[in-house]
């Protein structure tokens, strides 16, 4: 209609202005890390620098965009933006539902430090142990009770409206194609979430690998450093320190602090062969990172972790498309929803069903599914917090081959 304008709107995401308190505390070494990433063997950093095989290929096609990602800070995408508010001569407004944004970039300064040795790498302080960190015997017998106390550990998760926001945009049907979702599922992050150690130290991971799956992946000594320094960090928060008793005294694992850590290295970085080739995905790949298989279509095969999505979509590479409808109209997600079934592409990839808990902290989502490897069966169904969850654990043979949540 003559007289109804058109805006456009910046298609950077906003943050706001609220900020986590953060402290680090006086930090400590580990001598474990030390002995598992090599250092005392005097390992040559550079080594395996000139056998990435396709990864940098894939990062070098790459540069550019990141580039500009971390000095501007905008989002490209490919969606045509509604203006928020405008009122033309005639009296006619458009009005668009979703908060406009503002320009953000993201600070990956300091991730470049956890790639030194052990020796050189300072760590948060340990929580103290208590009683909130044994197992009861309700919980012992009762996996669910035992996921929930974990969901109650999570001292590190993030609370909706304060620490960041998210537009889940309209429904869809799983085989609907049409894009449900006019912006970005984050409308802003604070800042200092990527700031906390256990938070920037899981990011840091994230571009280690290439997802195109069935490609050999070459893990150098400076990222096996970056592994080792993250299992560190989180062995000392609470879901994990809760994990390590709960194991052990189902007389799965030892009490020794030492082999257990070496147990969640081998569990989640270890590689093995996925599409054909051997030492091409790993669980940490799979579940936090994804991957991109090249079948008769290619789709994105694992990513269900939130801060991935959120990087990605800060890059311009993941285009949010909806929400997938749950079974109970009583179950309609909105911003305030850490449980998401969502739709996305991916590098043009799509992904027609991905399930992910928006908020949690890193140490949590890996506590939860190791415990549900290791005690779980293929489908656990358990309760954390106010949500019903399906944690679908898949087995690649004596491996973790997926692990992810689906909304009951």
């Amino acid at each position: 209609m003559e007289g109804l304008i058109k805006g456009l709107m910046d298609v950077a995401l906003g943050h706001g202005g609220d900020h986590v308190d953060e402290s680090r505390d006086e930090r400590s070494r580990s001598t474990w890390a030390q002995v598992v990433s090599g250092e005392q063997d005097n390992d040559d950093p550079r080594h395996g620098y000139g056998q990435h095989d396709r990864r940098n290929q894939w990062n070098a096609e790459n540069e550019g965009r990141n580039e500009e990602w971390q000095s501007e800070g905008s989002r490209p995408s490919r969606r045509p933006q509604k203006g928020y508010v405008e009122e033309s001569n005639d009296g006619w407004e458009t009005v668009d539902r979703r908060h406009p944004k503002k320009p953000h970039k993201v600070q990956m300064d300091h991730w470049h430090g956890y790639k030194r040795p052990p020796s050189e790498q300072q760590y948060s302080d340990d929580v103290e142990e208590d009683a909130n960190l044994v197992p009861s015997e309700e919980e012992l017998a009762d996996l669910s009770k035992a996921c929930n106390r974990l969901w109650e550990l999570d001292l590190n998760r993030l609370i909706p409206g304060k620490h960041y926001e998210i537009d889940v945009g309209e429904g869809k049907k799983v085989h609907d194609k049409e894009d449900a979702a006019q912006g970005s599922l984050f409308s802003w992050l604070s800042e200092d979430v990527l700031r906390k150690p256990t938070f920037s130290r899981f990011c840091s991971l994230l571009d280690n690998y290439n997802p195109n799956e069935g490609y050999k992946e070459v893990i150098t000594s400076e990222e096996r450093q970056e592994q080792v320094a993250f299992i560190e960090e989180i062995s000392r928060t609470a879901p994990i320190k809760y994990l390590h008793n709960y194991l052990a005294s189902k007389g799965i694992l030892s009490r020794d602090k030492q082999d257990f850590k070496r147990m969640l290295m081998n569990l989640w970085f270890d590689l093995y062969g996925r599409g054909g080739t051997y030492g091409s995905s790993s669980a940490f790949e799979h579940v936090f990172v994804g991957e991109i298989k090249h079948c008769d279509e290619v789709e994105v095969s694992g990513f269900h972790n939130w801060l991935q999505f959120y990087l990605e979509e800060a890059k311009g590479t993941v285009d949010y498309q909806g929400y997938i409808f749950p079974r109970y109209r009583r179950n309609i997600p909105d911003s305030e929803t850490q449980l998401l079934t969502i739709q996305f592409e991916w590098n043009g990839a799509l992904k027609s069903v991905s399930s992910t808990l928006v908020g949690v902290s890193p140490e949590f989502e890996l506590a939860l599914y190791t415990l549900c490897f290791f005690v779980g069966g293929q489908e656990s169904y358990v309760e954390l917090g106010p949500y019903r969850v399906n944690i679908k654990c898949y087995r690649f043979g004596d491996r973790m081959g997926s692990a992810f949540p689906v909304a009951e």
